[in-house]
């Protein structure tokens, strides 16, 4: 079946309906606890979408997709408790699919996707990165459903762009037939390197573990090398300098076994000024028994809160190292105006919306001022749909490593039936290996290997057993 229409000898995307959207839940129970910032997550649910969109000739398909509902990063406001925090993701999967089903005519996965994000962040005004989860996922899930339906690849749609991107939703500083041009040239590699996370209260050491899990996992991160062979890093950042600087030197004591590596250094919100980051550099340069590792630092990632990012330029620090915009990113213009403070990096999150990571990569490429650049970060993406759909992403965006926790912090498919263990093991047998718990993500000498994303469907291969779940909460 052909899902391209052709219009005066040029290929239009073709236009689908959204006519259902069912929204389930999981909970997980994390093995390690992971800190970052001052937040500290030892569980959270995963929530699923399955979605039913039905092109011009009627015809239908189902599509799904996952991402857990990370407490204290979307909003970090103290005033709020975590089950707050997951309400507020809740509501916005709700809300939006509340808008979605409203729209009255078929239109192409982009424009779609668009006006549902924009839709749903009037409708919860005050925090577009929370606001902004519930149209990632119907995107996604849409997604996955039409190339479902067409019988294609997720490479597919977006090198052919049969996602649509284009048209009055495309915003005004990008040319639509450059970004076809960018689309089209996107290629998928059959690997990428995990970039491992150091949590803030992730074990350096055998030595260092206080409460051992004894589940046959790596437990600290000289277990973390030798099993999956990492050279690629994120440290988390507390914000108080010595004890920052205390941890630095014995991850770098480890590090420094490697004959090469690389990390890359996150924030996570807790610096108050660019001053106390400044008195950190300046006292990690002074230190040789850091030299390799601040050699090895590739960026800094959103050293301060949200709310004084945009108001405070970056100054002599961007000259020492490049920079990058996460919990920041939370709309069309926030890269630009990051870009006038001195931050050349951005983060792509599928959680923040595929078509956004999409078009960072399309105004990258297109850029006539050298230097910016695009990140793969992760929030604890599962095993299954959640971890499949992000890789797929970042590969076909030409990154060559994207940081992954969610191996590390869950054993296997947590709550999923055997049968569906089973399915994702079978649809993807390079990317897992199998576990007590099912399929676990599989990292061999720092790489993950990604070939079966390839599959029609939007990475999927499978699908959740969705009567198996609870509804939505």
């Amino acid at each position: 079946m052909s899902m391209d229409k052709v219009i005066g000898g040029s290929v239009a995307a073709p236009s689908i309906k959204i006519i259902a959207i069912d929204a389930f839940e999981r909970d997980i129970t994390l093995r390690l606890p992971f800190r970052f910032g001052a937040a500290t997550l030892e569980k959270a649910p995963q929530a699923f979408l399955r979605v039913r969109v039905e092109d011009e000739q009627g015809k239908t398909a189902i599509g799904g997709a996952a991402e857990m509902m990370v407490p204290k990063w979307f909003d970090k406001d103290t005033a709020l408790t975590p089950a707050q925090n997951v309400d507020q993701l809740r509501a916005s999967i709700r809300t939006a699919a509340a808008a979605s089903l409203e729209a009255s005519r078929p239109t192409t996965l982009f424009a779609a996707a668009r006006v549902n994000e924009m839709e749903t962040v009037r409708r919860l005004p005050g925090n577009p990165l929370a606001a902004g989860f519930g149209p990632s996922l119907i995107a996604r899930a849409a997604l996955d459903a039409f190339c479902r339906l067409a019988g294609i690849s997720f490479f597919d749609a977006v090198c052919r762009n049969l996602i649509g991107i284009g048209g009055h939703m495309l915003p005004g500083d990008i040319d639509a037939n450059a970004a076809s041009a960018v689309l089209a040239s996107l290629r998928p590699e059959s690997s990428i390197s995990a970039r491992h996370t150091i949590g803030l209260l992730d074990p350096i050491t055998e030595g260092d573990i206080v409460r051992p899990v004894d589940d046959g996992l790596p437990e600290n991160l000289e277990a973390v090398i030798a099993r999956y062979g990492n050279r690629w890093f994120k440290i988390k950042l507390s914000g108080a300098i010595d004890a920052d600087l205390d941890r630095l030197t014995r991850i770098a004591t480890v590090l420094d076994r490697l004959p090469d590596y690389q990390v890359t250094v996150d924030g996570n919100e807790q610096f108050a000024a660019a001053e106390q980051l400044g008195a950190l550099l300046a006292q990690i340069e002074a230190m040789p028994r850091l030299a390799r590792l601040r050699a090895a630092i590739a960026f800094i990632e959103q050293p301060f809160s949200r709310a004084i990012t945009m108001e405070t330029p970056l100054g002599g620090l961007a000259a020492q190292l490049p920079f990058l915009i996460d919990e920041s990113d939370d709309g069309d213009g926030a890269f630009a105006r990051a870009r006038g403070l001195g931050y050349t990096g951005v983060s792509s999150k599928t959680c923040k919306g595929i078509y956004r990571s999409l078009l960072k990569a399309i105004r990258i490429r297109t850029a006539t001022v050298p230097g910016p650049f695009l990140s793969g970060e992760d929030l604890t993406c599962q095993a299954g749909l959640a971890v499949q759909q992000d890789l797929a992403l970042v590969s076909l965006l030409g990154l060559s490593h994207v940081e992954r926790n969610g191996h590390h912090y869950v054993a296997g498919m947590q709550g999923a039936p055997e049968a569906e263990k089973t399915r994702f093991a079978e649809a993807h047998p390079g990317l897992y290996e199998r576990g007590p718990d099912g399929p676990r993500l599989s990292i061999r000498d720092g790489r993950i290997a990604i070939g079966s994303l390839g599959a029609v469907g939007y990475a999927s291969g499978a699908l959740p057993d969705f009567e198996a779940m609870e509804p939505l909460s």
